[in-house]
């Protein structure tokens, strides 16, 4: 019995790393279509000589053994917040160790920048895979270049619409075509690599320090070029939610970093031989029988490789409505067994619409390539430092060597940042920009929230102390009330203006609090629990899985076994809702009607747990913040 659940989890493993192949390492494993050429051929390509051939293939080996495969893959994969990864996972675990509020305020503050980053990165990442893959399409059949766009529009619709099934199932689909990917990788480059052998002398870091010595301003440009084979590593860890980590790793150390190496060195070492492959390395890689599919193959690769953004930005986006950053939406869990297969239809069509709209902009991966870097560099150097930030807080026997190689990691992260600064005005102020504006508006749904829970705190009341004292002198009315509170300890808000306005109680009065579990399915026997409070005064929990959708009168149906029988037709279901007016308050004017927009594009409570509609009243107040 023992062998065989032990051969169910690693079974279990060996799936989801299969399918973390095609979620998780589309993005970097695409970066062979075009990193190595763009050190050559891009606007400050170098002279593809002997000397910087393997220059610029040592500083690919170790930037992406330091960065990828010890960084990201090794150490901070250990640094989840209760299996969740992403920059957002780590600032919560910063906030939790901080030592003091200006540290848990400069640890948020990062993290938050960072998610913003990351969206900018999310956006851009699936135009530029596109547009690079119907690009090649291009170069097997020229006379298709003029249908580039559109096929790459129609793409990215069928991409998007794809996602409802959700990551496991599209990562199952992904998965063959992303094995036979690396695969292929695997075997262009050591068919290569054989017939140049010496080109594996790369491996030694000498020939990238003596080139950083020798030619300082050409490396220090090199950098942005070598940064595109490590764009995907922050995707990497925000995507290890959906999989977990060690499917993760296997996945890396298994297959993806070969295959990626070897491809990399096939490409130096076809250069080597043929100076004038430079043009098109990866493609001149196989032979002319091969090219028509190996185009075919690319494209279904690069348009995977949209795949570990967008679920990354799902990730993000769960994280920052927990953590308060951003208001309730839709999110829909698409796993029975992972906690962390989501789906998330608002982000989902916004994603389309904003990539899209580069897609008509830019209109071809060059135009698009100036904007990418910065702001992965950029998310990348904060994740090291909130990292270290958290080690430098806790206790451990292998603390002082991770904050040793996290400060090797942050310097070499620095250095990169600083070169794809060089593309700021060619395009890379877009993402820096849009980073900006979502960087507002998660801090001030934060802030706004929080100055609306310090006036609804004024009125407050402990359940215990108005369960205890007197009840108001109220008449009581035929029928049941339902009151929806977040906080079981407190009286709900929604009853304080009901008494004020309407000045009466019902004859029976329930508290409902919601409890959602880490479980994928509550059982009807387990869903509720009623507690009786007062004569006709009761508290009710309700208990909902991660993959279902709240029902609260379905459930409620079902505490008449604990003798709370509930007539449909006399329950009114009612809500507290705040709504922002102008006027003199602690956040500016602009600001403040930012936040009230925000507010309205939360999904309502009514819909989101099912109830009635025509048995559903707001009570609330206008609040100046």
């Amino acid at each position: 019995m023992h062998q065989q659940n032990h051969d169910n989890q690693q079974s279990s493993v060996f799936g989801l790393a299969l399918a973390a192949l095609g979620v998780v390492y589309g993005d970097i494993g695409t970066s062979p279509l075009y990193a190595f050429k763009e050190a050559f051929t891009g606007a400050h390509g170098i002279d593809p000589s002997e000397a910087h051939v393997l220059a610029t293939l040592s500083a690919f080996f170790w930037a992406v053994l330091i960065i990828v495969s010890l960084k990201y893959v090794w150490v901070v994969l250990r640094f989840d917040n209760e299996g969740e990864g992403g920059v957002l996972a780590l600032t919560a675990l910063a906030h939790r160790v901080a030592s003091g509020p200006r540290w848990a305020l400069l640890a948020v503050g990062g993290g938050i920048f960072a998610a913003a980053l990351f969206y900018g990165d999310a956006i851009i990442t699936p135009a530029i895979s596109v547009l690079s893959a119907v690009e090649g399409i291009s170069i097997a059949t020229p006379h298709l270049e003029r249908y580039v766009v559109p096929i790459t529009v129609g793409i990215l619709v069928g991409l998007f619409m794809i996602q409802k099934h959700g990551t496991g199932q599209v990562g199952r689909f992904f998965g063959p075509v992303t094995v036979l990917w690396f695969a292929t990788l695997a075997v262009l480059g050591c068919l290569s690599i054989v017939q140049t052998p010496e080109v594996l002398r790369a491996i030694d870091p000498r020939y990238a320090i003596d080139f950083a010595i020798d030619q300082p301003h050409l490396a220090f440009v090199l950098l942005s070029a070598v940064f595109l084979s490590l764009t995907g590593g922050e995707a990497l860890y925000a995507d290890m939610g959906h999989f977990g980590a060690k499917p993760v790793r296997l996945a890396w150390y298994g297959l993806v970093w070969p295959a990626l190496v070897l491809n990399y060195f096939g490409q130096g070492a076809l250069v080597l031989r043929s100076p004038v492959a430079i043009e098109s390395p990866f493609y001149m890689l196989a032979p002319d029988w091969l090219l028509l599919p190996l185009v075919g193959l690319a494209t279904l690769a690069t348009v995977i490789a949209s795949q570990a953004t967008i679920t990354g930005a799902y990730s993000m986006t769960l994280q920052a409505t927990r953590l308060g950053y951003l208001p309730r939406l839709r999110i829909l869990h698409t796993s029975d067994t992972e906690r962390g297969q989501i789906y998330v239809p608002s982000v989902n069509w916004l994603m389309l619409v904003a990539v899209i709209v580069l897609v008509l902009q830019f209109r071809s991966s060059g135009a698009l390539a100036a904007a990418y870097g910065i702001a992965v560099s950029g998310t990348m150097i904060i994740t090291t430092l909130l990292t270290a930030f958290i080690l430098m807080m806790s206790e451990g026997r292998m603390r002082i060597g991770l904050l040793g190689a996290l400060a090797i990691f942050g310097l070499l992260e620095v250095l990169f940042f600083s070169s794809n600064l060089t593309k700021l005005g060619e395009g890379g102020w877009m993402p820096m920009a849009l980073g900006a504006v979502i960087f507002l508006m998660l801090t001030t749904w934060k802030e706004g929230s929080r100055l609306l829970a310090s006036q609804r705190g004024q009125i407050d009341v402990p359940m215990a102390g108005f369960i205890k004292g007197p009840l108001p002198d109220v008449p009581h009315v035929f029928g049941t009330a339902v009151y929806l509170t977040s906080e079981p300890s407190l009286v709900p808000s929604a009853l304080f203006h009901n008494l004020k306005h309407y000045k009466v109680m019902h004859e029976r009065t329930v508290f409902l609090h919601v409890v959602n579990e880490d479980i994928p399915r509550i059982d009807d026997e387990e869903r509720v629990d009623v507690t009786q409070l007062a004569p006709g005064i009761y508290n009710v929990d309700a208990r909902f899985g991660f993959r279902e959708e709240p029902d609260v009168p379905a459930a409620l149906a079902l505490a008449a076994k604990y003798g709370l029988e509930l007539e449909p037709m006399t329950t009114t279901y009612f809500v507290a809702r705040s709504s922002i007016v102008d006027g003199p308050g602690q956040m500016p004017h602009w600001r403040c009607n930012l936040f009230a927009w925000m507010m309205r594009q939360s999904e309502g409570v009514a819909p989101y747990f099912k109830l009635p509609a025509n048995q559903v009243v707001e009570l609330g107040t206008q609040v100046m913040l």
